[in-house]
């Protein structure tokens, strides 16, 4: 009776000791940077919401979320489209007569040497669904400005070069189908 006993103490000892070093563990992991708000884009072949990351870009985070709040992104197409990813937010894609520019506009003048975008790349990995803070490919990162992109696929290419702004939480299969010239028919934050 008395060996039961001792067994079952040492069992309860072992159990709480086991618990407490697990969630002293748990509170010494890193913690999951904290979500913002949620970005709705319509579109014909169906609804994507981002989930924005300020984490590691925060001012990159603030400028998208800036310009979804004022609806720049309505009625933008899908301008550059592959298979790997698909990109938007040139205000010039709204004029069919501008083709040849697009890729090139952005949400205001840009005045040599200060760009509106702005300096931040971010140490996430881009995997699939990531969105991230585009800019002109041999430019630095703060011409970035307001065009975004959305992987298809994961590019660890692009890890370190670039500001992810946000991931992808709905709609990874409508990304899939969208085609050059598809429209953001709606923005709107959640």
């Amino acid at each position: 009776m008395l060996r039961t006993l001792l067994t079952m103490c040492v069992a309860t000892t072992l159990a709480l000791t086991s618990a407490s070093t697990l969630g002293a563990q748990a509170s010494k992991a890193t913690p999951k940077p904290p979500a913002g708000a949620t970005v709705v884009l319509e579109t014909a072949k169906g609804t994507i919401e981002i989930e924005t990351l300020p984490g590691d870009a925060p001012k990159s985070v603030a400028r998208f979320l800036e310009l979804a709040k004022t609806s720049f992104y309505r009625q933008q197409r899908f301008h550059w489209v592959q298979p790997h990813l698909i990109q938007t937010g040139d205000p010039l894609s709204r004029d069919m007569t501008k083709m040849d520019k697009w890729g090139t506009g952005g949400s205001g003048p840009r005045l040599t040497p200060r760009p509106i975008g702005v300096a931040e790349t971010s140490k996430r990995p881009f995997t699939r669904g990531i969105v991230g803070l585009a800019y002109v490919t041999g430019r630095p990162p703060d011409s970035a400005d307001s065009q975004f992109f959305i992987l298809k696929v994961p590019n660890p290419n692009l890890n370190g070069k670039y500001a992810v702004i946000g991931r992808v939480t709905k709609g990874m299969g409508v990304v899939d189908k969208i085609e050059k010239l598809d429209v953001i028919t709606m923005v709107s934050i959640k």
